[in-house]
């Protein structure tokens, strides 16, 4: 054999290992080039999300204060989320509320405990009530301080209580001075209240409970409606038994028979039938001697008066509101009442 045909195998051979050897020379991709590159989902885009525009006069009911509410039962009140847009369209273009001239409007709230339907049963609910009246000036300056529990009526200035008659800024006259907005548009006047709710833990009871019996205040435009009650609250302290309670009307009652009738009923001993006679006796002369005073208090106040003022509260209307029905609030329809308090007796509307 050749030693050249060898040579040539065995280089064949050798080019052989050397093509099966990778090829160190060769550039190799970079990682960043054999990495397939992050595509970014694509997501459908949100349909944008509308907040529903406030109303102008959407916290209107809730500016005038519920005149005469526990203050521990204020809570109970916001618990529905009431809604008052029949007092918003009052003021506008046909309702009751809308071109009054000159007048002015004067709003304060209320309370009213009543058992209700919801949600399939019955519950006590503080019913929110708002009561418009329509006036040149303020109704009054006064609030009424009277209850069962109270043995004696108060008719005291408002401030004395923390109250008065503040103007509402609808919420899209908000943002200019106040004065400019008085100047060019109708007044709505609410009544307010300043007292801080932090501050009632220190407050004495008797001054807490003050607020409990507040009733907004009218004096009485014609002397018949002056309410000249006949009727006192009798509580007397018939010791060691419990005190005996009843109400005495010196317009149909006669003082002994009133008494023997306790007697019968054993919530009186025999012993104590004259200290309970006299006892009502007295409260019969404390209620004629008030009966008297706010009379000649209404002839006097009636006196200092403008022929204009006069017209004016002889022109006095009033309106009261309840909340309108929605799912979300119980049914009221069969409580709604004319009555506002023994001051303003019924409104001329309820709406």
């Amino acid at each position: 054999m050749r030693k050249g045909a060898k040579r040539k195998v065995s280089q064949r051979e050798d080019n052989k290992e050397n093509s099966t050897k990778p090829d160190n020379h060769k550039e190799h991709p970079s990682k960043a080039s054999t990495r397939s590159k992050r595509v970014k989902a694509s997501h459908p885009e949100s349909e944008p999300e509308y907040l529903e525009e406030p109303r102008n006069l959407e916290d209107l009911w809730k500016a005038a204060f519920p005149v005469g509410t526990e203050w521990d039962q204020l809570d109970a009140v916001y618990r529905f989320k009431w809604d008052f847009s029949n007092l918003e369209q009052a003021f506008e273009e046909g309702g009751k509320l809308y071109g009054i001239g000159n007048n002015k409007v004067y709003l304060f709230g209320g309370t009213e405990p009543q058992q209700v339907p919801f949600k399939g049963k019955l519950e006590i609910v503080y019913i929110p009530i708002v009561v418009a009246v329509v006036s040149p000036c303020p109704p009054s300056d006064k609030i009424g301080i009277k209850s069962v529990q109270r043995e004696t009526e108060e008719i005291v200035p408002m401030k004395e209580m923390k109250m008065d008659w503040v103007p509402y800024i609808p919420l899209d006259k908000r943002d200019r001075q106040v004065v400019e907005y008085g100047r060019k548009s109708p007044q709505i006047f609410v009544l307010g209240c300043t007292q801080r709710r932090a501050a009632l833990k220190h407050m004495k009871i008797d001054r807490l409970k003050k607020f409990d019996y507040c009733l907004p205040y009218l004096m009485p435009i014609k002397e018949e409606e002056l309410e000249l009650s006949t009727e006192v609250d009798i509580l007397f302290p018939a010791e060691p038994n419990p005190p005996v309670y009843c109400v005495f009307d010196w317009q149909f009652d006669e003082v002994e028979e009133f008494a023997d009738d306790r007697i019968k009923e054993e919530e009186l001993s025999a012993d104590q039938k004259d200290a309970f006679m006299e006892f009502v006796k007295e409260k019969v002369r404390q209620q004629k001697r008030e009966n008297r005073e706010k009379k000649e208090a209404r002839r006097q106040a009636f006196e200092k008066m403008s022929v204009e003022a006069k017209a004016a509260f002889e022109n006095l209307k009033y309106y009261k509101f309840y909340p309108v029905q929605t799912a979300d609030t119980p049914d009221i329809s069969a409580v709604k009442a004319s009555y506002i308090n023994r001051y303003y007796n019924k409104a001329h509307e309820v709406l």
